[in-house]
This record gives C-alpha cells, structure tokens and sequence, in this order.
C-alpha cells in the first residue's frame, strides 16, 4: 500500500509545556510525522534534550506561559525560524494537592495562572498565525475538567476553566476556519502523577476511582491519540474514549464525590494529616524555582 503523507507534513507546530511528559511527547509524535515543531517550556536545557530527539527541523525557546512579552518574542524568532505556526497545542500545566484552607495562596494562584491564564496566553499570541494558516489551537483539559475532585482544588477550577475557554474560543473562530480541539485526558504516566502518588491521601482518592477511572495510561500512548485529533482537527478527543460517556453524567457528578469524600476523608485523614503537596513533578518544581528568579 502506498504510504500517505501526514497533512501535518511540512506545517509548523507550537507545542508548550513541552521538556517533558505529554509535551515532549506530542512533540515526537509531531515531527515523525513530518511537522516542525517549536518547544516552549520553562527548562532550556531540559528541551534542549528533547530537540535532540526529534528527527525533523525543530527548535526550542525557554518562556514562561504567562509572560505576554516573553511568548511574543519566542513566536517572532519561530515565524522567522520555521514558518507560521498552523497548530499550537496548549499543554503547559503544573499542579498542587492538600486542603483549601491550608494552601499557600501563590502556589494555588500560580496553578490558575499556569494552566488557564497560560493557555489563554498562548492562544492570545498564536490565534494571528491560526487565522492566516486556517489553523488549529488544541486544549490539553483533563477528566478533572467534567468532575472536580476534593484536595485538587487549584488545578480542577483551572482545567474547568480551560475547557470553558476553548468552547468560548471555538465559537468566535468557527467562521473563520480556525479548529479548536479539547483534549479529555485521564491519568497519565509523567512524573507530575508519579509525584502526586507518593502523597497518601492523593493515592488514597486515586484509589477509590472505579478502576478503569483509575488506571494510568503510558505517555507515548495519550501523545498519539492527541496527535491524531489534530490531524483530523477533532473538536474534542477522549483518552481513554471511555471519558466521553462521562460527558452525560457530569451533572450527576458533584454530589457522588460529596458523598464519598464525606465517608473516606475524615477515615484518610486520621491515618495521616492532610499537607499541601506544592508544585507537582519535577516539572512543576522547575516552575517554581525559575517564578522566583527575577525575569531577564
């Protein structure tokens, strides 16, 4: 059989949060199917490593999603370096878990600021080059934006928040033949969900899902799912596709976590205090230390 190109062969693509876990791996799937791919993430040398990885023209530029100067000066050197971009992924994100009332305002802040204000960032700087390119602006959102869960406040009211967005954005440019993608995802194997294990009440909540809400899928597996929506510039991808039947309960969902974080909290919490976990991952402590840092 004749092998037939991929119609993301030759386009550029914007990938960000992408020195590793999904990112770098979406970046992978990308350029073997023959797209350029700019690497946004906050850890030069971290996607340095992933450049190096890939097997197509590519480059990599160290900015924070919510620094608006910092993306506009990165999607200026992409435009002269590999072409407009015609997909953009928003997948940077970070997140914390431990009690509301016990969080550290600027890490609960900086996971909102992150994952919505940074995805909003991103479309802001990119939806120029979508319009001349008939592009497509997928959203990574997550199982935590159809249902929030207890201990994750932050990081739910963000993804809850990003997929309110991309329907908002996706209304505005329907007439203007630019796609926006929402990617449900459930657990996925980066290290920000191997970190968030290691904190018993998160692997405790975890455990108490139904098992296949609980399983974690591998990132090379979620990477090409989320890639093959785009080249067929889906409205909205399910990994596992199990999640889209969640779309018709999601009202029914509230009250059920209610329910058994009234039972199984007080019962975790006896075992061992809830603490805050602060930024997840080895991503999400990069994050930190670089928000710190004084902006060059």
């Amino acid at each position: 059989m004749p092998v037939t190109a991929s119609p993301l062969h030759g386009r550029t693509a914007v990938v960000t949060g992408a020195a590793r876990g999904l990112g770098a791996a979406m970046a992978r799937e990308l350029s073997a199917r023959g797209a350029r791919v700019a690497l946004l993430g906050r850890e030069e040398r971290t996607l340095k490593r992933v450049e190096d990885t890939l097997p197509g023209a590519c480059g990599c530029w160290e900015v924070d999603v919510t620094d608006d100067r910092g993306l506009a000066r990165a999607a200026a050197d992409i435009r002269a370096r590999l072409g407009p971009p015609s997909v953009v992924v928003a997948n940077a994100g970070v997140a914390e878990g431990g009690p509301f009332a016990e969080s550290d305002p600027a890490v609960w802040r900086r996971v909102i600021e992150v994952n919505l204000i940074g995805s909003a960032a991103t479309a802001r700087t990119f939806i120029g080059d979508l319009l001349d390119t008939s592009g497509y602006f997928l959203q990574v959102a997550s199982l935590a934006s159809l249902g929030a869960a207890p201990m994750m406040s932050a990081y739910c009211a963000s993804k809850a928040g990003v997929e309110s967005f991309a329907h908002a954005l996706r209304a505005e440019m329907a007439h203007r033949r630019v796609g926006v993608g929402i990617a449900y995802i459930n657990w996925t194997d980066t290290d920000m969900v191997r970190d968030a294990d290691e904190f018993a009440v998160l692997r405790e909540l975890r455990g108490h899902m139904p098992p296949p809400a609980r399983k974690v899928y591998p990132v090379e597996y979620v990477a090409g799912r989320l890639v093959a929506a785009i080249e067929r510039r889906r409205p909205s991808v399910y990994v596992p596709g199990w999640l889209r039947s969640a779309q018709l309960v999601r009202a029914a969902l509230p009250p059920v976590v209610t329910l058994l974080s009234r039972r199984e909290l007080p019962r975790l919490a006896a075992a061992e205090p809830f603490e805050a976990t602060g930024l997840l991952g080895a991503g999400g402590r990069a994050d930190q230390d670089a928000s710190r840092s004084p902006r060059g």
